[in-house]
């Protein structure tokens, strides 16, 4: 059955939102890496699933996580980028790039960081939250070396 006029806009109203809760998440992310804002973008049941990065449950669990980064990560610039939103009711799945230059705070290395999200997220009371993030390292690179040379380094501990 064809949508009408106003499921169509509600649709494009949902992906903006989603859009701009991935962008409040960036900027918390820029932003010394608050936990307590990152937090706030996810469901009470969020799950952060960073692989080698990290991996947290529950959204008390992601900001524990997420205050001790900034002992590990002093400099982070997340640059989300194409991404494919499809809405279900008051469901979502979400695929973004990342490409993120970052320096670890440990010895002052810049660092390329690129990856894929992909996401759920789920719309409690009228708001758009993410309620699963999982990210898939295609390079992790020192910055003099290049990802045209090293795809993927250690990630220090």
């Amino acid at each position: 059955m064809p949508q009408t006029l106003e499921q169509k806009v509600q649709r494009l109203l949902d992906i903006e939102d989603i859009k701009t809760l991935k962008l409040r998440y960036a900027r918390f992310c820029d932003d010394g890496y608050d936990a307590d804002g990152i937090a706030s973008c996810f469901t009470q049941d969020g799950v952060w699933d960073g692989g080698p990065l990290g991996f947290a449950e529950t959204r008390d669990g992601i900001r524990d996580l997420f205050r001790a980064t900034p002992d590990a990560v002093s400099f982070a610039v997340h640059y989300t980028t194409n991404p494919i939103i499809e809405i279900e009711g008051d469901q979502a799945t979400g695929t973004w790039y990342l490409w993120q230059p970052m320096v670890m705070a440990a010895d002052n290395q810049a660092m390329w960081l690129s990856a894929h999200y992909a996401e759920r997220y789920r719309r409690e009371q009228d708001q758009w939250l993410i309620e699963n993030l999982a990210i898939t390292t295609k390079s992790f690179t020192p910055y003099e070396v290049g990802f045209g040379k090293l795809r993927i380094a250690d990630v220090p501990e």
